[in-house]
């Protein structure tokens, strides 16, 4: 059961991980493309930031609902950021003392 435990933890936490990385290089694409420094009409861009925003849409929108931008400034990353990893600090870590 213990073995089991840690396998969930460990895939929970490189999930978690993986989206964290996920919505910090999607919020730095956003950026690159607002200010021209790289172009949508590229195909690998374009399909780059075609699947961050599949991957981290589902996660930032009931955000956005709930928080406007500012300014026209999106802060809804650096929220679902600070929720994932308290998440994995503090609400995490009880998953192995289960097992």
């Amino acid at each position: 059961m213990g073995a089991l435990v840690h396998f969930i933890y460990a895939i929970l936490d490189g999930l978690l991980g993986l989206l964290v990385l996920a919505i910090i290089v999607s919020a730095i694409l956003s950026w690159l493309v607002a200010f021209d420094v790289i172009n949508l009409r590229n195909r690998v861009v374009y399909n780059i930031a075609r699947f961050l925003d599949a991957v981290t849409q589902p996660v930032l929108r009931p955000v956005q609902r709930i928080i406007p931008s500012l300014g026209g400034v999106d802060i809804s990353p650096i929220i679902v950021l600070l929720v994932i990893q308290a998440f994995r600090s503090y609400l995490l870590p009880q998953i192995l003392l289960l097992g």
